[in-house]
């Protein structure tokens, strides 16, 4: 696996050098436990820029793990539900 990247509360981060499941079960223990926990994260693109997550019910956390074989893409692009990436109509020219 490349990565895993993760959404949290609509932001975009990624984690390196783990296992989907160990990551998973690492959650779902700190989130069973009915505590607080937290996860440590990459913060952007390029350098590492650490960031710590605080993990609580009901804060929205998606996991995604991006295989070997992906292909890498720029920020920002759209993707349709196939997979598509999109390329939005520029607004008129006033």
């Amino acid at each position: 696996m490349k990565r895993i990247d993760i959404i949290y509360g609509g932001e975009h981060y990624s984690v390196g050098g783990r296992d989907l499941e160990s990551l998973r079960a690492e959650i779902e223990e700190q989130l069973a436990s009915g505590g607080v926990g937290w996860i440590t994260v990459n913060d952007g693109e390029g350098a590492p820029r650490w960031a710590h997550l605080m993990l609580t019910p009901g804060v929205s956390l998606a996991i995604i793990p991006i295989p070997d074989d992906a292909p890498e893409v720029a920020g920002g692009s759209l993707w349709n539900p196939d997979g598509d990436e999109m390329h939005p109509e520029a607004p008129p020219e006033p």
